[in-house]
């Protein structure tokens, strides 16, 4: 394999760990609120059961979409899907007041919630999960070079290894990273903003692909590879990536800030 298709490999799959990593802590965010009415026992045998439906929901997600992946309609549920989660995500920190009375309501149902019902709803939640993992990383992946390495379904077995790699870390960072990356988005919440408006970005970059299906053609076919396009997706997602860093506060560094702002004035 040349040096410029491994570069471009391993620039998807740094890509796709850091994106995991952020989506993959608010997965285990929500699960952890999901069971937390639960006695300390059955909480962690929930979360054992959401962790083993999240891997069989991944890579069952991962294996059914390598077969469909060439079928425009499904790229443009799959595109359609990540804006979609993008917007609501945004749509939802701009009504904080009634998100935070919808949480409210869901606690106090979710304290009546019995151990299966529980472990039910976790599942449902892990099947959503697995889709947007999924098709953020297969959106990244479908325009990379091809390789000498076997197709598997409809995808070139680069490309699916990328998939299969970004997925796997995703499960690894749920179960041992996930406190780590709690801890981040806590300190630095516009994070959790940036990563969401990277699955929209990603969203319009399989909406590009779809529209250059050989069935569509709305666009080039040849314009999703193209460099004007790739330079254009990558600069515009770094600069998210950058400016979520950068323009989000530390909130651990603010708080320690005020601490000595009061100790000076109580000097």
């Amino acid at each position: 394999m040349e040096l410029s298709i491994l570069f471009e490999y391993g620039w998807v799959l740094l890509v796709l760990i850091a994106l995991e990593g952020i989506l993959a802590a608010d997965n285990a965010l929500v699960m952890a609120i999901m069971v937390k009415h639960l006695p300390e026992d059955q909480r962690k045998k929930a979360l054992f059961y959401g962790l083993a439906g999240a891997f069989v929901f991944r890579f069952g997600s991962l294996f059914a979409i390598s077969f469909l992946v060439n079928v425009w309609q499904v790229q443009a549920i799959g595109a359609i899907y990540l804006l979609f989660i993008a917007i609501n995500h945004l749509v939802k920190k701009f009504l904080k007041k009634r998100m935070a009375k919808a949480e409210q309501e869901n606690e106090k149902q979710g304290k009546q919630s019995g151990f299966w019902m529980t472990v039910l709803k976790v599942e449902l939640a892990d099947i959503a999960f697995a889709v947007d993992s999924i098709l953020a990383a297969v959106a990244l992946a479908v325009t990379l070079p091809l390789t000498s390495l076997p197709k598997i379904g409809g995808l070139d077995g680069g490309q699916f290894a990328v998939i299969f790699a970004g997925g796997l870390i995703g499960l690894i960072i749920m179960r041992f990273a996930a406190t780590y990356f709690v801890k981040l988005l806590h300190r630095r919440p516009g994070l959790e903003t940036a990563a969401f408006l990277i699955v929209g970005w990603v969203g319009v970059k399989l909406s590009v692909y779809t529209l250059s299906h050989p069935e569509l053609a709305i666009l080039s076919e040849s314009f999703p590879k193209s460099p004007a396009w790739k330079i254009t997706f990558w600069v515009v997602l770094v600069s998210i990536a950058v400016s979520g860093w950068f323009l989000s506060k530390d909130k651990e560094a603010e708080e320690k800030q005020e601490v000595h702002l009061d100790k000076a004035g109580n000097a």
